[in-house]
């Protein structure tokens, strides 16, 4: 036996707070609304009522009290309610003209009906119309009765007609003769501060010096089938029924369009569908038929129809109207447009390869990337003895795989005696990076056995990457430098690098050098060399920009972030400093980081 659900404990306070903090939204949200409304309708009644007594058009009469708004400094609301209007402007005050047989005819229309005359400015143009005569059944959307309205300016009673455009309907009517049927039209009117909105339908002929206009508000039954109309049009349905004794059909207007035919060739018979259907599907329309007609079931399905506009995905769902003996005597189809949903489909479908494909040839260059790194940087352990200096390293690339970098160092003895100190930063990430930071050390490898000092050395550095990179912009930092144990004496220069910071009993401060163009910008550059004295028991510590750039700092507070871990973790074993040194930035740290210390024996 089923065990009665059980909420969970907690579970209907919870929903109930959900409830309530959505209802107070709703509230505001309404009460939002509805102050805008009654501003609306303020202003648009303050409109039409001085275009009545201004004898102006309604949207002249606007232009007036937002001018007016504007010199004033004053809110347009505020101006609409206060206002005083000029003076009354001359108007028409001839008693209008209702032909003799008028009357006749607004009392034999069953829906509200007036006839309107037009009232002109000085230069003769027609600004507005009075309503000059009714019949007994006038009724405007507030509900006022033929004796409220009869005798009053047309816009100054309904200002609804102007943001809805009845006004120029009935102009049109009067300047070219032509008659008007309008509707169903959402019609909104302005009333004693308030909005009152309706669907109405319209009507207007020209009729002697008048236009003679009715208009009917739409009882429940109307507005749903013109909601339901307007809902077909929005959601891409349409509806058919075909007559299995008759032979006939009807369909709604969205049905020929979505099956791309002119209402007047007519519905599609029900044995022609399977030709309207491309040639792949047909098998899909005997399915759904043979369901129909033969299983007198209901049915789903989808299949494509190609027609003058293109091919088309439509979605049926269609039922047997059956008689009193089960048999089948109607065919009723509801059928969905269903092209653009399967259109963002195919588009996702190809978005997703697209990143799938692009997330796996990023994961393999990270794999090449790392495999060449390794083999052209191997991690070291433990201190390295180099003559005259013991050295610490630290060499972590970034784990995240967009940010694997091109840092690189060489610290190696040469033949002369002399021991070879660099430290450089290719420029950018990933593979290119890798093959860069190949070039800078191999390079500087080679050119190193040359006896040429540290300025030769980066110039000629500068020059191979310069020539070897034609049409790509490929360039990098570096510190390059030789160490002279018999004087300890550094010989260094800066291809564009932060400056080593030197430890020197328990005090770090950054070493002063000439700033140097980085590698490979510019060709036939020269560098600058900068000697200093060493001693014993210092810490000369080398690394890469990626220990001292900070989310959200600039680069010196990332330098003196350093300059102070390395002061306060200075000790004997370079090992030692550096991994004190990580620890205290390691959080701030996200890039590739290089860092080498050097103790002066």
């Amino acid at each position: 036996m089923a065990l009665p659900f059980r909420p969970p404990a907690g579970h209907k306070a919870h929903v109930s707070q959900d409830s309530t903090a959505t209802k107070a939204m709703i509230r505001d949200q309404l009460a939002v609304l509805r102050r805008r409304m009654r501003r609306e309708a303020a202003i648009d009644e303050a409109v039409c009522r001085l275009a009545a007594r201004m004898n102006l058009r309604p949207d002249e009469a606007a232009d007036h009290l937002r001018r007016l708004s504007r010199d004033s400094g004053i809110d347009l609301l505020e101006v609409a309610r206060d206002v005083t209007p000029p003076p009354l402007a001359q108007a028409e005050t001839r008693e209008p003209v209702v032909p003799a047989w008028m009357t006749g005819v607004l009392e034999a229309l069953h829906a509200s009906a007036a006839y309107l005359v037009p009232v002109k400015d000085a230069g003769g143009r027609v600004v507005d119309f009075l309503i000059a005569a009714t019949n007994r059944h006038t009724k405007d959307v507030t509900g006022r009765g033929a004796d409220q309205l009869r005798g009053r300016r047309l816009v100054e009673t309904s200002p609804g007609v102007v943001k809805s455009g009845v006004l120029d309907d009935y102009l049109s009517v009067y300047e070219s003769g032509a008659p008007l049927t309008r509707g169903p039209l959402e019609y909104v009117e302005a009333r004693d501060g308030l909005l009152w909105p309706a669907s109405i339908m319209v009507r207007a002929v020209r009729a002697g010096d008048g236009v003679l206009a009715s208009w009917r508000t739409l009882d429940d039954e109307e507005r749903l089938v013109a909601g339901w109309e307007r809902a077909q049009r929005i959601a891409e349905l349409g509806w058919g029924e075909w007559n299995l004794a008759t032979g006939t059909a009807v369909w709604t207007q969205q049905m020929y369009e979505m099956f791309g035919r002119r209402p007047a060739e007519g519905p599609i018979r029900l044995e022609d569908l399977p030709a309207a259907v491309v040639a792949e599907d047909v098998p899909l329309v005997d399915e759904q038929m043979r369901t129909l007609l033969r299983y007198r079931e209901a049915t789903e399905n989808e299949y494509r129809v190609q027609n003058r506009y293109g091919l088309r995905h439509l979605r049926t769902v269609s039922e047997p109207i059956l008689d009193e003996d089960g048999l089948p005597v109607k065919i009723r189809m509801l059928v969905q447009d269903t092209t653009a949903g399967r259109r963002r489909e195919r588009a996702l479908a190809v978005a997703h390869e697209q990143a799938v494909t692009q997330r796996q040839r990023a994961e393999e260059e990270h794999q090449v990337a790392v495999r060449l790194q390794d083999s052209i940087l191997p991690r070291r352990t433990g201190a390295l003895d180099l003559p005259g200096l013991r050295m610490g390293l630290r060499y972590r690339p970034a784990e995240d795989v967009p940010r694997l970098g091109g840092d690189w160092f060489k610290a190696r003895p040469l033949p002369d005696g002399r021991v070879l100190l660099a430290i450089g930063d290719a420029m950018g990430h990933g593979l290119t990076a890798v093959g860069l930071m190949a070039q800078m050390r191999y390079g500087l490898a080679g050119l190193a056995y040359t006896k040429a000092d540290a300025a030769q050395l980066a110039t000629w550095l500068n020059d191979l990457m310069y020539h070897n990179n034609e049409g790509v912009t490929a360039t990098g930092t570096a510190i390059i430098g030789h160490f002279d144990p018999a004087d300890r004496t550094l010989t260094w220069t800066s291809a564009g690098h932060p400056s080593p910071v030197l430890v020197r009993q328990g005090k770090a401060t950054l070493l002063d050098h000439s700033p140097g163009v980085m590698l490979g910008a510019f060709e036939s550059m020269s560098y600058e060399l900068t000697t200093t004295v060493l001693e014993s028991g210092d810490v000369l510590v080398l690394y890469t920009d990626g220990i001292v750039e900070r989310r959200g700092l600039d680069v010196q507070a990332g330098l003196d972030a350093l300059v102070g871990a390395a002061g306060d973790c200075h000790t004997d074993d370079p090992e030692e400093s550096i991994a004190c040194v990580l620890a205290r930035l390691d959080g701030d740290i996200s890039d590739d980081v290089c860092v080498i210390a050097l103790r002066v024996l």
